[in-house]
């Protein structure tokens, strides 16, 4: 063959390589598996992170179907400012760290999205993050209002023809989200605010001859007193403290509520008193109101125990003692309940493997199927029918009197502070991991909020 036509032949065979190399790519390209947004909303937990590992370690077990798994640093102010975490580039072990270490480990926010109608430019944005970062899956981790953006991301990526699939991570101290049984978070700090209640009693019960005859420990509960109910588990058929409980979903009668002190003093020597913090006056009025609102436009609270105390000492004359749990009663990782984690990171874990199998709109919920033994599986429940819902405590969880709790709610309540989840220790201090949070290079344009 001449050299003329031995060349010719070469560069064909260089440019059918070069084509099929191309088209490699492309079909490479194509098949590459969508990315996922996962972010923390609202006030942490002691287990939040239990469910970001679940969440995290799921995802990586479905690689040919969920690329990287990217974080919003600050919830979901970080998919509007385009503030994205790369959790690849984090250690299986930073990762598998995560269920029991407390707080949000990617940063949390309240900020919340307004309706569609009166904001579209932020959904809008959402999108436009979404499509430049090639994501396919929201994770958003959080209560009521996480779950009504949720909601909102689910119906606005459609209309926009940007099918994402948005999957809610149930998430609250407050125990307050309709559907499922409880809330990963609450039983942590159920078991925390139980435990605390009977020491306190211990130490009070001890000083009461000559020194302190009452203590107040201020609990959180805007609406729902699921966690001043935990107080009560405090008490036991074997070790019996006089305890009197302040719910919000029960009116505040000064003259009844100081009555029952005085009565509980003088029977027993000393009694302790777990105050919600919202806790009301009958026309409304919260005895915590600051006058200030936060992010989410609620009341701002807190100072319940101080109200209370000062209506002890100046009208009872009793010295007492008083507490504010505040951020000590959701941080407490190192008296978490196992069964807590366990929940929290199966409500991680569902999310994903609801989202893969092509749900939308849902969010996994923790359905008991037996008491006694406690048993429970992972349900499914529609975000339009958990978005903004609250869940209050039942009648038939108060005794009649409106200051303890029954045999009833004690039955639910038992099971979910049971079992002991100890982080790693080191030199008496729990060793909790920080992560790298290695931002993702951004691609569009800055956005103000």
């Amino acid at each position: 063959m001449p050299k003329k036509a031995k060349k010719k032949v070469a560069k064909k065979k260089t440019a059918k390589k070069k084509v099929a190399k191309r088209s490699s790519a492309t079909r490479a390209k194509k098949a590459q598996p969508m990315n996922a947004f996962y972010a923390q909303s609202g006030g942490v937990t002691a287990v939040i992170n239990a469910s970001a590992a679940g969440v995290i370690e799921t995802a990586r077990k479905n690689k040919t179907k969920i690329g990287k798994v990217y974080a919003g640093r600050n919830g979901i102010i970080g998919a509007l400012t385009e503030d994205l975490i790369d959790t690849s580039k984090e250690s299986a072990g930073a990762i598998k760290a995560l269920r029991h270490t407390p707080s949000g480990a990617f940063g949390s926010c309240r900020y919340k999205l307004k309706s569609l109608e009166d904001n579209r430019r932020e959904y809008e944005r959402l999108i436009e993050v979404f499509k430049a970062h090639n994501i396919g899956y929201f994770f958003y981790n959080g209560g009521g209002d996480s779950a009504d953006t949720c909601l909102k991301v689910s119906q606005l990526s459609e209309s926009m023809g940007y099918p994402i699939k948005a999957v809610h991570v149930p998430k609250t101290v407050d125990n307050d989200l309709p559907i499922t049984d409880n809330c990963p978070g609450f039983g942590s700090v159920a078991k925390y605010i139980a435990v605390s209640t009977r020491e306190a009693s211990f130490d009070v019960a001890s000083m009461a001859k000559t020194s302190t005859k009452v203590f107040i420990v201020e609990v959180m509960g805007r609406h729902a007193g699921w966690i001043a109910a935990a107080g009560g588990l405090a008490s036991t058929d074997d070790t019996p403290i006089p305890t009197i409980i302040l719910f919000p979903e029960v009116e505040f009668d000064q003259a009844k509520f100081l009555a029952r002190v005085d009565q509980m003093v003088k029977k027993h020597g000393y009694c302790t008193v777990v105050v919600s913090e919202g806790v009301h006056w009958p026309d409304g009025r919260f005895l915590a109101d600051t006058g200030l609102k936060d992010a989410f436009g609620h009341a701002q609270l807190g100072g319940a125990a101080t109200v209370i105390a000062g209506m002890i000492q100046n009208e009872l004359k009793l010295k007492n003692h008083w507490a504010v749990a505040d951020y000590l009663q959701r941080a407490a990782r190192h008296i978490a309940s196992k069964t807590d984690v366990d929940m929290a990171y199966a409500m991680g874990k569902a999310a994903v493997q609801y989202a893969l199998k092509g749900h939308n709109s849902v969010m996994p919920t923790v359905v008991r199927t037996s008491n006694k033994p406690f048993k429970w599986k992972v349900g499914m429940a529609p975000l339009n029918k958990v978005a903004n819902v609250e869940k209050m405590m039942p009648t038939d969880f108060i005794t009649p009197d409106g200051y303890g709790i029954t045999k009833k709610c004690r039955t639910y309540l038992e099971p979910l502070i049971k079992g002991e989840d100890y982080p790693p220790y080191k030199n008496g201090m729990p060793q909790y991991v920080r992560l790298k949070n290695a931002a993702v290079p951004k691609k569009l344009k800055k956005f103000e909020l």
